[in-house]
């Protein structure tokens, strides 16, 4: 009988509505501690992508038009897991959602012998979020971000970096879709908050500072799962 492999690779969640912060904060963790940023949907698309077993079945259940179950999306993390990759330690985002997922995933992690080391919600304003989403744009030629209020063009209308002045705003960056996004964002987490406030694994930051000390406070919740 093989002997299961013991890690001791931190895995981290990064709980935060749209808008928080967190695919920027999930990068400066990957660029300063070597971790790996796992993203439920781009898992499920490399998983059938290449074609694993648990890919397929991913594949059969989306392609009837049906939601993916826990079961598969466990059996699709467990195969990423796996991978080299991942040995420096994960950001999941986007996975648990549940209490249900959330228990799930505590039995995977359990079988290579780790565990959530922190679970970090990245706290906001909601009245703050509504302006922040509902005033971003970008420059359809080359992606750069604006922001009515933060970040405007130096001449209006035209990109600072391409020059280029196709400007696009996304449709359901509107406020009232993004006061709705967090209604729904906070009753789906608060089962999330509370599940791992039990555990003794949750963090609160404030996500409404500058984008270089919440890293700094991220860094620092790594540095102590690492040491």
């Amino acid at each position: 009988m093989l002997e299961t492999v013991k890690t001791t690779a931190p895995v981290l969640i990064l709980l935060g509505p749209p808008g928080a912060g967190k695919g920027t904060q999930a990068r400066k963790l990957e660029e300063g501690f070597g971790l790996v940023q796992l993203s439920t949907g781009d898992l499920l698309r490399a998983a059938v992508a290449a074609g694993t077993d648990a890919g397929k079945a991913a594949k059969a259940v989306m392609e009837a038009g049906d939601l993916v179950s826990d079961e598969i999306v466990i059996n699709i993390l467990r195969d990423r897991l796996a991978d080299a990759d991942c040995q420096q330690g994960v950001i999941l985002d986007g996975f648990p959602r549940t209490t249900v997922q959330a228990e799930a995933l505590d039995a995977l992690l359990a079988e290579s012998g780790q565990k959530i080391n922190a679970a970090v919600s990245l706290e906001v304003d909601d009245a703050a979020m509504v302006t922040r989403i509902s005033g971003r744009y970008t420059c359809g030629g080359c992606g750069e971000g604006y922001h009515d209020s933060y970040k405007q063009p130096a001449q209006d209308g035209i990109c600072d970096n391409c020059g280029g002045s196709d400007m696009k705003r996304r449709a359901d960056d509107n406020a009232e879709t993004v006061a709705s996004r967090l209604t729904a964002y906070h009753a789906q987490t608060a089962p999330l908050i509370a599940y791992y406030d039990c555990k003794g694994a949750l963090q609160s930051i404030d996500a409404m500072g500058e984008i270089d000390g919440i890293a700094q406070k991220l860094g620092g919740i790594v540095k102590a799962a690492i040491s």
